[in-house]
């Protein structure tokens, strides 16, 4: 029976978000609200209103590290130029021929769609597959599932806040956990690759299998750039530095624009450059690092990320959307655009305070390593594949990491050290499956059909993807048997 009640928190935020009265964030509440009463009466040690008070001040403080990514993010991409902006000088896409049509669907899917979604989050790398594509004739409910396609790097996404978020609760290095999630990203490429193929025959891109190789040779090239980028420079902007210049070769091989062509897009992307450009800086200059890492840094809790004002890259992204601003002449709209970035980021931004809360909560209250050593005493070292499984279907449902990694993280850090497996290896598996998969979410569902005007056809979509869902899910519980035996 204190099982049951240890999984109450879970149970009711699934059952909140099921009901499709609540919200993401309403559920979390509710998620929160049951776990400090089951920690009072069930907890494995001593928990109190002290103890209750640290939990809620320590999740107050992670929310805070992320929550800057998140609104900056999403200023600088409203004062800066719109991931579409190539798009708009590329040739008319409706003459382009068969190959370059391919070429183009590829591009928008694979490179710039994760790049957009790297910079912001919000699904902004969906809006930049589409306004790419939207002009190639695709049905509706192909050109959905090319947008989806943008969410495959989601461990990058929003500047890595998710990977941030998750090694705060795994108690380990950002760069660590990103680094280890290469190898399920890479796995699960091949499903998203198939998808891809088998997606663009129905639409009528086909393509040889010369450009089948092309294809995967890309994939390879982003993904080994990736990891060299997230080694180097940390998850926050890996997949910026890697893709940026990728996006430019590219483009510059695919489009060929003349001088004055070339000069007219750089024009329109700069913002991204130079941001690009300012934070690959500030990483990999050790004594440049060293000044901004160290100046005026706030840490309250040796084993959380603190806040280095100057070296934050939510930091760089307000000096960035300032920049802009200045430089276009639209400091007057400076307040307004204010208002709208917080009007869209305020609630993930509440839901990252409330989910941090309750990990602390769990964690605080000896509840996670309670759940880890019931799951190892029956399970033994498969007890690891059980939260990566059950937080894939938490990911479905409230479209993030947050929950599932809040909830089930510390109990896997827990089972993977006692089962002497490798700590970042099964964090990692945590972290994508409830992550990546959140691309077959409602929320992000009825996003791609918003912008590719395909209201009414989801269910058509969800039919076609459901192979794919069960394939991704099959390999993530295979990867995780693998690293078992």
């Amino acid at each position: 029976m204190t099982a049951f009640f240890w999984f109450l928190p879970t149970i009711v935020l699934a059952l909140a978000v099921l009901s499709g009265r609540c919200s993401p964030t309403v559920a979390s509440v509710l998620g929160l609200a049951t776990a400090v009463p089951v920690a009072f009466a069930t907890a494995p040690m001593p928990f109190g209103f002290a103890a209750l008070a640290s939990a809620l001040s320590r999740g107050a403080w992670i929310g805070a590290t992320i929550a800057p990514y998140i609104l900056g993010g999403l200023l600088f991409w409203q004062l800066a130029s719109r991931p579409s902006a190539i798009a708009a000088e590329s040739p008319n896409p409706v003459a382009l021929d068969p190959r370059a049509q391919r070429r183009l669907l590829f591009f928008a899917c694979f490179l710039v769609g994760p790049f957009a979604e790297s910079a912001t989050g919000f699904g902004v790398g969906m809006l930049g597959t589409i306004a790419l594509l939207r002009h190639l004739g695709i049905a509706p409910v192909h050109l959905m599932v090319f947008a989806l396609l943008s969410q495959t790097f989601i461990p990058w996404g929003a500047m890595g806040s998710g990977t941030l978020l998750a090694s705060a609760y795994a108690k380990m290095p950002a760069s660590a956990l990103a680094g280890a999630c290469l190898l399920p990203i890479a796995s699960l490429m091949a499903v998203w690759l198939t998808l891809f193929w088998v997606t663009a025959r129905k639409a009528g891109v086909s393509a040889t299998a010369t450009e089948h190789l092309s294809e995967v040779g890309w994939i390879v090239a982003s993904l080994g750039t990736l990891g060299v980028a997230t080694a180097l420079l940390g998850p926050e902007i890996a997949l910026l530095s890697a893709f940026g210049p990728l996006i430019i070769v590219r483009y510059l091989i695919d489009v060929r624009p003349g001088a004055a062509a070339f000069r007219q897009v750089a024009g329109r992307v700069w913002p991204y450059l130079a941001l690009v450009g300012v934070l690959t800086l500030t990483r990999s200059v050790p004594p440049l690092r060293a000044a901004l890492a160290s100046f005026g840094t706030i840490a309250p809790y040796p084993d959380l990320p603190g806040w280095a004002p100057l070296f934050h890259a939510g930091s760089w992204l307000m000096v960035g959307a300032v920049g802009v601003a200045l430089v276009r002449g639209h400091l007057g709209q400076w307040r307004q655009e204010l208002r709208g970035a917080w009007k869209t980021a305020r609630t993930p931004v509440v839901t990252v305070f409330v989910f941090a809360m309750l990990a602390e909560v769990l964690a605080g209250a000896g509840i996670s390593a309670a759940i880890a050593a019931g799951l190892f005493a029956n399970l033994g070292a498969l007890g690891v594949l059980a939260a990566p499984l059950m937080s894939i279907g938490l990911g479905v449902l409230t479209n993030s990491g947050s929950a599932g990694n809040s909830l089930f993280m510390s109990s896997q850090v827990a089972m993977a050290a006692q089962a002497n497996l490798s700590v970042p290896a099964t964090a990692a598996l945590q972290h994508v499956a409830t992550s990546s998969m959140s691309l077959f979410s409602p929320v992000r569902m009825a996003i791609a059909a918003s912008l590719a005007q395909g209201q009414g056809t989801e269910r058509q979509v969800y039919a076609g993807l459901v192979p794919y869902a069960v394939a991704g899910t099959a390999l993530l519980a295979c990867l995780g048997a693998w690293a078992i035996l």
